[in-house]
């Protein structure tokens, strides 16, 4: 047995990979990607079997808890594939994935069927036109049919994720926490990060800080602090005399970089070790010149780890400072 862990040059112990199996999506949400985006050819893009080498790599340092990302995952032909052999490994505590909810209606019975222990479910509106313009896409109907159906299927947690932005959602914060309770479902509230340039709003006028986002929740539902830990930046609270669960993640307004315990793989192979830096490992051009020689995987992926960065400086007011789009990192 393999006993190498994977620590950081500040003693953070990497527990969480977060996987993108495509930088591809069905949606065209205006704080992930442009409208007109350019993919990877997909001679560029991981194979499933790629990616399980990748995931088997870490499993084999320590990592006990993956989310698959994309782009959407769930468009990755054949991914379910890949999820059955994750989710046969006894050594993952967490097998996960993040989406848009367009395609759960007729996968989320499989998802589950495949080992996937929890859900994260974009969703910015419940207006169809806001929607809409959040995701250049009209399908709010079919994604909330797939949330009804992945309440249906059994997962252990499913969670909700809502950009806020004054101006734009805002005043929706309280019907969003509502819509999760009635379902028995949690949501976390996100801050917009600074990835890729932007021409659909200034990030500076549209910033809401998780303090505002919670100040107006606890104007009609009181709040406990949570203990709850998924491995994930959020901040729990519960919400009094309800199931659910309230996360916010800060990156600007409350760094969460001191217990960072992640690092990303994105699909074209790249490990990345912090979202605010460009700094990557090309895993894919070490697998192709070395196929199947997991030990010198597993050695790279330990020296990467000498490099991660302490801490990201995101800024509401300032240049992109990453030009990436969140899509092609892996959400």
């Amino acid at each position: 047995m393999h006993t190498t862990q994977l620590v950081d040059p500040f003693g953070r112990r990497i527990t969480y990979l977060r996987l993108s199996v495509t930088d591809r999506c069905d949606f065209r949400c205006t704080y992930c990607m442009s409208e007109d985006m350019v993919f990877a050819p997909r001679s560029q893009i991981l194979s499933l079997e790629e990616l399980y080498n990748v995931a088997d790599a870490f499993i084999g340092l320590g990592v006990k808890r993956i989310r698959i990302t994309g782009g959407e995952p769930l468009v990755r032909k054949n991914l379910l594939s890949l999820l059955r052999r994750l989710g046969e490994r006894p050594e993952l505590e967490d097998l996960s994935i993040t989406t848009n909810g367009s395609q759960l209606s007729h996968m989320a019975n499989d998802l589950r069927a495949a080992g996937v222990t929890r859900l994260n479910v974009s969703l910015d509106s419940l207006q169809r036109e806001r929607f809409a313009a959040f995701t250049r896409r009209d399908m709010l109907d079919q994604v909330l049919a797939g949330i009804d159906a992945a309440a249906a299927a059994g997962f252990k947690r499913i969670k909700l994720n809502s950009v806020v932005q004054t101006g734009r959602n805002d005043d929706e914060v309280l019907g969003l926490v509502e819509y999760a309770m009635a379902r028995g479902l949690d949501i976390s509230f996100i801050e917009e990060m600074p990835l890729g340039s932007v021409v659909s709003h200034q990030r500076e006028q549209t910033f809401c800080s998780s303090d505002v986002v919670r100040e107006r929740i606890e104007q009609r539902h009181a709040l406990v602090r949570s203990s709850h830990v998924t491995g994930g930046p959020s901040r729990y609270w519960q919400v009094s005399g309800s199931d659910t669960r309230v996360g916010f993640i800060s990156p600007h307004s409350n760094n969460f970089c001191g217990d960072c315990n992640r690092v990303r793989v994105t699909a074209e192979g790249k490990l990345v070790l912090c979202l605010g830096h460009d700094n990557a490992l090309d895993l894919r051009s070490l697998m192709r010149a070395h196929p199947g020689d997991s030990e010198r995987l597993r050695e790279a992926l330990v020296g990467a780890l000498q490099l991660k960065p302490e801490r990201h400086h995101f800024e509401t007011d300032e240049q992109v400072q990453v030009i990436r789009f969140m899509s092609m990192t892996g959400g």
